[in-house]
């Protein structure tokens, strides 16, 4: 009786065994693999020589997408044949989104890659600084990292806390389809009168901004994002707020240099590509109540000469009241360019300015060098962009 049942243990254990080495040789299940990635667009653009002075001239122009509707029955989010039609009779080298171009992750994302398709890769731009300017971490449809102020990082004391808010903001914009954050605010804050800047700038130290906006810069550059440093020369120490006026600073270059000009030092010395222009005058400097955007002693014999800057000037906005309540649309376009710009943000009159530079360089006012030089710039950064994301054809 032992001896049976110590016989069917053993069967039983051998069966067991037997199963075992089965099943183990049976074929596995395929794991599941990685998601396919999908493929990255590529984009062809075409050179200096096979670009019409039309084209040529739409380059040196950033709009927002409604200065395309030549119907004015254009959508907020729309991305349709008016569009095209607008940029094939006004062609723009770049293209700003507001708020009200912003509505949801999808539509975003459909919306910037129609428009990179309109032709020659407009560069699309936007104004997330973080805080109170942040178009999309703003948006309640957006799960992205949001900041109370750059004021609040800069009060960190610690630059690791900037690059790491270039660094999250980067990597949204790059998934939404920007190519250029105009930010870091460069400016230092130091009057408390001050109406436009405050909390957007990162503190009142000009060392502890330039530091703070160097690695905000980098964290977007990390990302393949360019950054813009903003507003040259300084916009910290005025009272008036050039969207609605005139604002002035008094100090002189001097004092300039040994406060508003060593952010943006370190800002050129550490990469940056773009520079914005503020509309603010200095009479100190100039001589004259001309807003820094239109002068060429501050934007090609300082911001250039004695800084060294060999990247893009892109105004601030040309619709703002300091340039509106003094120069038309077309004259502020042409006296820009001749001051210096390569770019014209947001023409308060878009065709009438676009006609008004063509009409200038067949006169002569600008010169084909002028503007060949100004479209080389443009271009190159466009390469540069597109190069470093592996999308250049």
């Amino acid at each position: 009786m032992t001896d049976w049942k110590w016989r069917r243990g053993g069967l039983t254990c051998l069966l067991f065994l037997l199963l075992l080495v089965s099943a183990c040789h049976e074929d596995p299940e395929p794991e599941p693999g990685p998601a396919p990635v999908p493929e990255k667009p590529v984009y062809s653009l075409k050179s200096l020589d096979e670009m019409t002075l039309r084209e040529k001239v739409g380059q040196l122009f950033n709009v927002r997408p409604e200065a395309l509707d030549l119907t004015s029955s254009l959508t907020q989010t729309a991305a349709s044949q008016v569009l095209t039609d607008g940029f094939s009779r006004y062609p723009v080298g770049g293209i700003t989104l507001f708020a009200a171009n912003i509505k949801n992750p999808d539509q975003i994302r459909a919306f910037t890659a129609f428009l990179h398709n309109l032709g020659n890769y407009p560069l699309l731009c936007i104004d997330e600084e973080g805080g109170r300017v942040a178009r999309i971490a703003n948006n309640s449809n957006f799960s992205v990292v949001k900041y109370s102020s750059m004021e609040a990082v800069g009060a960190s004391g610690d630059p690791k806390k900037a690059y790491e808010a270039g660094d999250n903001i980067g990597s949204y914009l790059s998934i939404y389809g920007f190519d250029v954050d105009l930010a870091p605010v460069s400016d230092v804050n130091t009057n408390p009168e001050n109406v436009v800047i405050g909390n957007r700038a990162f503190g009142s130290s000009p060392q502890l901004v330039a530091d703070f906006a160097s690695q905000f810069l980098a964290g977007l550059q990390h990302n393949k994002v360019e950054g813009c440093l903003k507003h040259f020369p300084g916009h910290g120490d005025t009272k008036a707020d050039t969207h609605y006026g005139y604002a002035e600073s008094l100090k002189t270059w001097d004092e300039l240099l040994g406060c508003e000009m060593i952010p943006f030092r370190k800002g050129i010395e550490s990469g940056a590509q773009l520079i914005m222009t503020a509309h603010i005058c200095l009479p100190s400097v100039t001589g004259e109540s001309i807003p820094a955007t239109l002068s060429p002693l501050i934007l090609q014999d300082k911001l250039r000469g004695e800084l060294g800057f060999k990247g893009l000037i892109i105004t601030d906005s040309m619709a703002m009241g300091a340039i509106t309540q003094q120069y038309s649309p077309e004259e502020a376009a042409i006296v820009a360019i001749e001051a210096g710009c390569d770019i014209i943000l947001d023409p308060a009159d878009y065709p009438s300015a676009f006609e008004a530079v063509v009409d200038a360089v067949e006169s002569g006012r600008i010169s084909m060098d002028q503007l060949n030089d100004r479209v080389d710039r443009i271009l190159a950064l466009k390469k540069s962009i597109l190069t470093a994301r592996g999308q250049l054809k």
